[in-house]
């Protein structure tokens, strides 16, 4: 049985961090003029991914070493010099005193998500038979990108082009597979993993208006069920936001809640 303790929150963290970290590396490859980059400092990976980027910020404070007002300087220097804000998402197993340091440096929390997971198994179970669900191949990053912006954008269309170009990210990004689904030929559905020291990330689910329950995101992650075993992952992990209707679809799917973890910013 694995128990939702600072061992299992390290394989977590760095699975995430790691999968933020291929975001800046895909984007520097694709747009060498964006500068991204990242380094480590502290145990934490802190990311620059472009000033406005949701990527931009740091994953594993306090986890990996314990936090000091040092680190918090150098990480806080890295993004400052990029004009970029200073944000990090912590896990409570940081302790305590990393929490009241933040604090006293003047960081506020802005964002509430639950980190979940569940044991990877090879799933024994069927979908049905007008639907197929394929790993994307690099020259459908669009088609990819397309299907997950359709998806994601549907009642904020102002996000597409946004949504359209992290998608094409996703589809370039070592180690991270996407996968389309097709119903009745047509695509419909779309999602992706990030597979990182034992760890599958499930991320980017994503449905297309017309295509909606008809089985689609459950056959997409039964096909990533079925890829993260076979390519040796023995735990799943999602995030979603606390109490969100993606929260209780995950625990439907089996997924338990690891920790809340807390994103901060620094305002002072």
């Amino acid at each position: 049985m694995t128990f939702s303790d600072l061992e299992l929150a390290k394989r977590l963290e760095a699975a995430e961090g790691y999968a933020c970290k291929q975001f800046a590396e895909a984007r520097v490859r694709l747009f060498p003029e964006s500068g991204s980059e990242w380094v480590e400092i502290g145990g934490a990976a802190a990311v620059f991914d472009g000033i406005d980027a949701p990527t931009t910020q740091s994953f594993g404070l306090g986890i990996f070493e314990p936090l000091t007002a040092g680190t918090l300087e150098k990480i806080e220097q890295f993004f400052f010099v990029r004009n970029a804000a200073t944000m990090h998402e912590v896990c409570p197993l940081a302790g305590v005193t990393a929490l009241d340091l933040l604090c006293e440096r003047g960081y506020r929390p802005i964002e509430i998500s639950n980190v979940m997971y569940r044991a990877v198994e090879n799933p024994n179970m069927d979908h049905p038979a007008n639907i197929n669900v394929r790993v994307v191949e690099p020259e459908e990053a669009q088609l990819w990108g397309n299907i997950s912006a359709r998806g994601w954008t549907y009642e904020h269309p102002e996000l597409e082009e946004f949504v359209q170009k992290m998608g094409v990210l996703c589809v370039a990004r070592e180690n991270s597979p996407c996968f389309l689904a097709e119903i009745d030929g047509r695509p419909g559905g779309a999602g992706a993993l990030c597979l990182f020291g034992g760890v599958a990330l499930f991320a980017g689910a994503a449905t297309v208006p017309e295509s909606r329950r008809r089985g689609l995101q459950a056959a997409l992650l039964q096909e990533r069920m079925k890829f993260a075993h076979e390519h040796g992952c023995d735990l799943a992990m999602m995030v979603a936001e606390a109490g969100s209707s993606s929260q209780r679809n995950a625990e439907r799917k089996g997924f338990r809640v690891a920790y809340t973890r807390i994103k901060w910013k620094l305002t002072a």
